[in-house]
């Protein structure tokens, strides 16, 4: 993995210079810098979430380019390099909502219904393959699927103000305060995967003369832990929308 990064960006530099003499108007080379908004959620929200309490907005920038190959005037296949971060901080009403914590020194599972404030930080290298669409000279529509190799991870945070059914909803309850030794804290970040998979659809628009902007929408097919993961009840997906400036080289 690490050898294809390297020769992707050796392949994005050298194309940045040579796009016109290698292949005239058919190879064209798209440098991006965007932002992030959205976070890891179920498909479908589950009875257990009641409610958002709060949600803190993230440092999710994303770097890359793209280099496309027009196949017709229409038509052609672009593959990008991107260097992101996907991350989110939410603060939550659950009820029955099955978790494993620590508090103090004991490690607690059950049903929880209370407040889970949870921070998920995930730094990784992404490669789209996309389908390009060209409507006009200055609207370039895109939709293909992306590979994301996982570099640094984190997911974290704690059960407070409520109770805890150890086992099942009539198990014994332990109550969950909000103070250091009083709430639950957990922390799975070892148990996310390194190598993630999804949908990736946007739309570029060039504005003034080689600048423009773009919109995309990234849509997890894997969840965010490894399969067999259960100590959180659903599958968590990581579902972007991308908002940003692209430089036409």
């Amino acid at each position: 993995m690490k050898k294809l990064i390297i020769a992707l960006f050796m392949l994005l530099s050298m194309s940045s210079v040579k796009a016109e003499g290698l292949a005239g108007d058919s190879l064209s080379v798209t440098l991006r810098f965007g932002y992030h908004l959205g976070g890891t959620s179920p498909v479908g929200l589950p009875s257990s979430i009641r409610s958002m309490n709060n949600y803190t907005l993230m440092p999710n920038f994303q770097w890359g380019g793209d280099i496309e190959r027009r196949l017709s005037p229409l038509m052609g296949i672009a593959v990008g390099l991107r260097f992101e971060n996907k991350g989110m901080q939410v603060d939550a009403r659950v009820k029955n909502y099955h978790i494993a914590i620590v508090q103090g020194s004991q490690h607690l599972e059950g049903q929880f219904t209370g407040d889970v404030r949870t921070k998920v930080n995930e730094w990784m290298f992404t490669l789209p393959v996309m389908a390009a669409f060209h409507v006009s000279d200055c609207v370039r529509l895109r939709a293909g699927m992306y590979g994301s190799w996982v570099v640094s991870r984190q997911f974290k945070g704690f059960a407070h103000d409520g109770y805890l059914r150890i086992g099942d909803p009539t198990g014994p309850k332990i109550n969950v305060g909000n103070k250091a030794g009083e709430r639950g804290d957990y922390d799975f970040s070892h148990d996310m995967r390194r190598l993630q998979a999804g949908l990736v659809a946007g739309c570029d628009w060039m504005i003034y003369r080689k600048w423009g902007g773009y919109l995309d929408l990234n849509w997890g097919l894997t969840g965010i832990h490894r399969r067999g993961f259960k100590t959180i009840e659903q599958r968590l997906y990581p579902i972007f929308g991308t908002i940003g400036v692209a430089y036409q080289l």
